[in-house]
C-alpha cells in the first residue's frame, strides 16, 4: 500500500485547501493536487492526496470512499501508477506515415 490516494467524484468547486482539510482529519497529509483543465483552469472533478503515513493513507481510504460531499460520494482508493499512453486512433492527423490527413466531409 502506498501513501498517494486518488480522489474522484469531485464537486467541480472543490479545490486544494478543502480537500486537504477533509483528508487532514484522517492523518497527515503531504501534499493535495486538484487535477484541472490546462486550457480553462477549471477542475477536472478528480485528484490525488499524498498522505503522510500508509496507515493515514488506509484510514483515509476507509472512511471517505463513499463519503458525500457537495451531493457526491467520493471514490477514494489507492493511486495506481500512470499508465503510458500509446498514439494513434482517434482524431485528425494522428496517423503515420508523415503524410497530413485531411478530414472526410
Amino acid at each position: 500500500m502506498g501513501r498517494k490516494v486518488f480522489v474522484g467524484n469531485l464537486s467541480f468547486s472543490i479545490g486544494e485547501a478543502e480537500l486537504r482539510q477533509l483528508f487532514e482529519q484522517k492523518g497527515g497529509v503531504e501534499s493535495v493536487t486538484v487535477m484541472r483543465d490546462l486550457d480553462t483552469g477549471r477542475s477536472r472533478g478528480f485528484g490525488f492526496v499524498e498522505m503522510s503515513t500508509d496507515d493515514a493513507a488506509q484510514k483515509a481510504i476507509a472512511e471517505l470512499n463513499g463519503y458525500a460531499v457537495e451531493g457526491r460520494n467520493l471514490t477514494v482508493n489507492e493511486a495506481r501508477p500512470k499508465q503510458e499512453r500509446r498514439g494513434g486512433g482517434g482524431g485528425f492527423n494522428r496517423g503515420g506515415g508523415g503524410r497530413r490527413r485531411e478530414p472526410r466531409w
